[in-house]
């Protein structure tokens, strides 16, 4: 089942999320969604509040950064109540964006190394580093599970460039080629 995509202004996207376990109803074909969604939309990520479910859960394929990165070869996997507990190295700034916003993309700074912990499908914990696009992508999707989007990264002038573009997100005046689901009912032109 293709999910349509939560857009921002949505309250859903600032909530904290809650822990998931293996025993979660219907799981495996959640994360079968997840996957459909997020490949039907041309994502590399998604956080499960971007489907309207605050949960600890996210779905990444990297492969797509492969080409530039090889540590992204095969990165695909869902992760259940991850944690980012590190985060070092230099930052690097990389032009982002985000299934919630149609047609917003900025440079955003985050740290090229990270150290998480998650649980797999199979109820197994995991404590592993990663860096490059794999540690930036994981790092979107977790600020998701805490209520933080990728625009929350921008310095104030920025934000405040883009207020307009976010206000018609919000209110469903955007172009998008996914299935969305808007906070307020888009006008009809």
């Amino acid at each position: 089942m293709i999910y349509p995509i939560v857009a921002y202004g949505d309250p859903v996207l600032r909530r904290q999320t809650e822990e998931i376990g293996i025993d979660y109803p219907g799981l495996e074909a959640l994360v079968e969604d997840m996957f459909q969604t997020m490949e039907e939309a041309n994502g590399v990520g998604l956080a499960a509040p971007q489907i309207g479910l605050s949960l600890k859960l996210i779905v990444v394929d990297a492969n797509p950064f492969a080409e530039e990165d090889p540590k992204a070869a095969g990165f695909r996997k869902a992760l259940l109540n991850p944690e980012i507990y590190e985060e070092d190295g230099p930052t690097w700034s990389f032009n982002e964006g985000c299934l919630s916003f149609p047609g917003v993309h900025e440079d955003v700074e985050r740290h090229a190394r990270i150290k998480i912990r998650y649980m797999d499908m199979t109820g197994q914990w995991h404590d592993e580093t990663h860096e490059g696009y794999v540690a930036r992508v994981l790092q979107h999707e977790c600020d998701h599970l805490n209520g933080k989007v990728f625009v929350d990264h921008l310095s104030s002038l920025r934000k405040t460039l883009l207020r307009r573009r976010l206000d018609n997100i919000s209110k469903g005046a955007v172009s998008h080629d996914y299935k969305m689901k808007f906070a307020v009912k888009p006008k009809h032109r």
